[in-house]
Parts: C-alpha cells; sequence; structure tokens
C-alpha cells in the first residue's frame, strides 16, 4: 500500500479516534511556554536559515508578527533580533490566524497562501503589509531547502489533516 493511499484510507479510523482540536488545546497548554517557545524557535531556525543568511527576512527587524493557531487557541509572537527569528513577549503589529489544520496545509505546501486567504481560511490583521511581506517570504523559499526530515513530517501531516477534514465532513453529513 502506497502513502498516498494509506492516508486517506486510515485517516476516517484515526478520525474517530483522535479527540477534536478544542479538546486537544488544553492539554497543550501544559506544556511549559519556554518549551513551545523552545521547540518553534528550533524548528525556525530549520526552515527559514536560508532566509536568515541571504538577508531575505530582514523586513522583520524589529517587527513583530504574531501567528495564532485559533483552534488550539495558541499564539506566538514573532520578532528578529540581529540573525535570531524569535518568540518574545509583546503586542504584535499584525497577526496571521488559522486553523491548525489551515496552518499545517500552508507549511506543508498542499495550498498556497492565496487560496487560503481567498476562502477566509486564513486572517490576516494589524499592518497588512507586514503580514503580506511575512506570506511572500514563506511561499519563496525553495521547498528543498527545507531539511528532508520535516518535509517529510510537514507533508505527511498535511495530508493527514486533509483527509480527517474530509472524513469528519462526511462523518458529519452520514449523521444529518
Amino acid at each position: 500500500m502506497t502513502s498516498q493511499t494509506f492516508t486517506p484510507f486510515l485517516a476516517p479510523r484515526l478520525v474517530r479516534l483522535l479527540p477534536p482540536p478544542a479538546r486537544v488545546a488544553p492539554l497543550l497548554h501544559v506544556l511549559p511556554a519556554r518549551w513551545q517557545r523552545r521547540l518553534l524557535e528550533a524548528a525556525m531556525v530549520r526552515v527559514l536559515a536560508t532566509p536568515l543568511r541571504d538577508g531575505s527576512l530582514d523586513f522583520m527587524r524589529g517587527r513583530r508578527l504574531a501567528i495564532e493557531v485559533s483552534d488550539l487557541r495558541l499564539r506566538w509572537v514573532l520578532e528578529l533580533h540581529g540573525d535570531r527569528l524569535g518568540v518574545v513577549d509583546a503586542e504584535p503589529e499584525a497577526s496571521v490566524r488559522g486553523s491548525a489544520t489551515d496552518l499545517l496545509l500552508l507549511a506543508g505546501r498542499l495550498e498556497d497562501a492565496d487560496t487560503l486567504f481567498c476562502q477566509r481560511a486564513l486572517q490576516l490583521t494589524g499592518d497588512t503589509e507586514l503580514g503580506l511581506a511575512a506570506r511572500n517570504l514563506l511561499e519563496r523559499p525553495p521547498w528543498e531547502s527545507v531539511p528532508l526530515g520535516l518535509r517529510i513530517a510537514l507533508n505527511r501531516g498535511a495530508r493527514f489533516a486533509r483527509a480527517a477534514r474530509a472524513a469528519r465532513a462526511a462523518h458529519r453529513r452520514e449523521a444529518a
């Protein structure tokens, strides 16, 4: 069985076993904020290594952008200090908000930002110039610059999230 058929086949069964994001959110808040920060910062260093090196992220210097995962009630404010993009405790100038599934689809490159924004799956508030610059940067780096293990994890996670969303929608239609 190939990985392309495995996830859609398995997703409906797993979705019934997994709690919805609203039930998972309180568990994620048990993880100390400093650990969340360290994990996010470590992931950003790996994913954004090329843009950090070549200066593509200079527009973020001293600017604050929030990433909000609405269904998990998670929010991180990012700021570039020197050559390090980090999580800070400050008010953002702009925010990008979406569900875990939609953000994962964007990160896994299964959906593009324009589609998600047009469908209102992602919302941009605050300084739109900053938010659009960040969005454009995330679509620009070559996928090959992301470490292979992370590309695989993002792609498989995004495929599972998409299959799970479809399975939940089908289950709701059957129940109606």
